[in-house]
């Protein structure tokens, strides 16, 4: 069973990477996730290049790309990140109501996207593109 790798006891490989996140995200340390991932130092490098690309600023902002992130998270059933993208998400601003209501979107959607695989609905042409 993999074990935190805390920064002290961390290779520089390693150690580089935790100070990109402390930096760029402006924490004292790094949280479970990473110091998880660090037990596969390339995973970790790669992992967190591909986060800082796909969460930065572009067609959608930080905000958004957050919700989804939660959204996703949640329909995953994936504790860790539900928590941790539900913090970041109102650290950026969601209110109580905005989580109720991506809630019963998210809801809905895996309800619906469910019931259209059960029933192996054809997509109509004027969706097709």
């Amino acid at each position: 069973m993999p074990t935190p790798i805390e920064y002290a006891d961390a290779s520089p490989q390693v150690r580089a990477v935790y100070d990109d996140i402390k930096t760029s995200r402006n924490v004292p340390d790094v949280n479970n996730f990473w110091k998880y991932l660090a037990n596969d130092p390339a995973t970790l490098k790669r992992t967190w290049e591909s986060i800082k690309e796909v969460m930065s600023p572009g067609a959608l902002d930080p905000f958004t790309k957050e919700l989804v992130y939660l959204a996703v998270s949640v329909t995953n059933g994936c504790g860790y990140c539900t928590a941790s993208h539900s913090a970041a998400a109102r650290k950026a601003g969601m209110t109580d109501a905005m989580f109720g209501e991506l809630m019963a979107v998210t809801g809905m959607a895996n309800e619906t996207n469910r019931l259209a695989n059960g029933y192996r609905v054809p997509v109509d042409p004027a969706f097709q593109k």
